[in-house]
């Protein structure tokens, strides 16, 4: 304790030792020490035209109020404590407690009597010192449903998008903000091509419908196409990095990170210019799209406009305007000529280019914040994700309210859909990736651990239904790309 002079020092230690059976701290830090004992030392060396009496009053409320910190600090490192020793209890028969939805979810047990019990007792704890804590935790029956295969590293920084080809070779593409965009082996994770032709962050990455051609937007404000031709590596067995896609997860901190020294990329082909430059935005352009059979691109910018390009000549056919804040993403329909972008104004809007003679424009309306992204699925039917963490479906004959509702804990990133499956991958700021079905309900969470998964805000994910490795991948701002194998049959019979 802080030491103190005079009649209220001796007062004061004499009250302390009949209260010698309350829990005390050990203090070893000598500027806490200093800065716990600073506003008492003032107190009693200032010329203070305070009545002595006064002055003792307020030193014992201040001893008061320092013991009381003492006792709830005790009390939070001992149900630390506890909370451990029932986890490693709950482990030990093959349960987790997910510490990240603690606070927020509602206690949920499939498992055996004695896990049931232990549950229980957590729950007693947490009510008797707080009524604002209610633990959660959901069991699988099913292992291997959600399986690593394959992490993608070599970017210097974060990446914002990630896409799979879709012409053979079937490689995958992500764009970072390390200025680079690199092409990937799906099987052996090795970097194929990397192109260097931006001066900013590349934002986002997709690829021509049938040719080796890209597309990729850049905060230079630019959309850049460019071409590759890459030839596949000899695939080697993967590593059996196989997890229970359930609700357990281990805290880990960004020095686990992928060490940035290490450039994967650094041995690969360069490409350095594209093909064409489609330039007319006056911001960052943040996403672009190649249109159903990739002879025109659309491109999404900070300036508040989205463009239509032919992409031949490189000449701006339409400039879209209606949205009063910046872009944040666009998306094409795969077989019509339609077009979704989304906004920081809170909606996104669609725009369709059917008729060559005019082109009319649909704002949908629903969420609260920003609008990350909205994507197209099989029919009529757009999904848009949004930071007021929620995910909305929504039939496009009907604009005034959504189909389905999904609810989150977390801001959502650009999203990304399983047409085939229709499963919807939903990349969290809070490091999760979940998987839902169109009608809102929660098919599984990938596994994340200090081991693997991703360890910063998750940016995006693309599936690629027809690999007979990865089905869906996932990017982060921890510089790396993660391959995912999902048994969507298993992920479907147990829902």
């Amino acid at each position: 304790m802080p030491t103190e002079s005079g009649s209220c020092s001796t007062a004061r230690q004499a009250k302390q030792k009949r209260k010698s059976h309350s829990l005390s701290i050990r203090r070893t830090n000598s500027s806490e020490q200093e800065r716990t004992g600073l506003p008492r030392d003032m107190l009693e060396g200032q010329d203070s035209k305070l009545p002595s009496s006064v002055r003792s009053t307020l030193l014992e409320l201040f001893g008061q109020i320092e013991r009381e910190f003492e006792n709830l600090y005790i009390e939070n490192l001992e149900l630390r404590r506890e909370i451990e020793t029932l986890n490693d209890r709950l482990a030990a028969e093959g349960q987790a407690i997910d510490g990240a939805e603690l606070s927020k979810g509602q206690l949920k047990t499939k498992a055996s009597h004695s896990t049931s019990q232990l549950s229980q007792k957590l729950k007693t704890t947490y009510k008797a010192s707080t009524s604002k804590i209610v633990s959660s935790f959901k069991t699988t029956t099913s292992r291997a449903v959600c399986q690593l295969v394959k992490e993608y590293i070599g970017h210097r920084d974060g990446i914002w998008d990630v896409s799979v080809a879709r012409t053979q070779p079937v490689v995958l593409g992500t764009a970072s903000a390390d200025h680079t965009a690199l092409l990937w082996s799906i099987e052996t994770g090795r970097s194929l091509a990397k192109y260097t032709g931006h001066v900013g962050s590349v934002n986002s990455i997709k690829f021509h419908p049938s040719e080796q051609l890209a597309l990729t937007a850049s905060g230079d404000q630019t959309a850049h196409v460019w071409r590759y031709a890459v030839q596949l590596p000899t695939p080697q067995p993967a590593a059996d990095t196989s997890q229970l896609c359930g609700e357990d997860e281990v805290e880990c901190s960004d020095k686990d990170e992928p060490d940035a020294d290490v450039d994967a990329s650094s041995d690969c082909p360069t490409i350095r210019a594209p093909l064409t430059s489609l330039k007319s935005h006056q911001g960052v352009v943040i996403a672009a799209d190649w249109l159903v059979g990739g002879k025109q691109a659309v491109t999404a910018s900070w300036d508040r406009t989205a463009n239509l390009y032919d992409v031949e000549t490189s000449e701006l056919v339409h400039s879209l305007t209606g949205h009063d804040q910046e872009l944040t993403h666009c998306c094409t329909h795969p077989t019509q000529r339609l077009v979704v972008t989304s906004s920081r104004d809170t909606t996104f809007r669609l725009w369709d280019f059917r008729d060559p003679s005019i082109h009319s424009v649909n704002v949908f309306q629903g969420h609260t914040d920003t609008v990350t992204s909205a994507v197209f699925t099989v029919g009529d039917n757009v999904v848009s994700g949004s930071d007021d963490r929620t995910v909305k479906v929504w039939d496009l004959k009907n604009m005034r309210s959504p189909i389905a509702t999904i609810r989150t804990d977390s801001a959502i990133n650009r999203i990304n859909v399983c047409v085939g499956q229709k499963i919807i991958a939903l990349p969290h700021d809070n490091r999760q990736v979940r998987l839902f079905d169109m009608s809102g309900v929660r098919l599984a969470r990938l596994p994340r651990s200090s081991r693997q998964g991703h360890r910063r805000m998750v940016c995006g994910s693309a599936w690629s239904e027809d690999h007979p490795v990865c089905n869906l991948f996932t990017c982060g701002f921890d510089r790396q790309a993660i391959g995912w194998n999902i048994n969507i049959p298993a992920l479907l019979q147990e829902k």
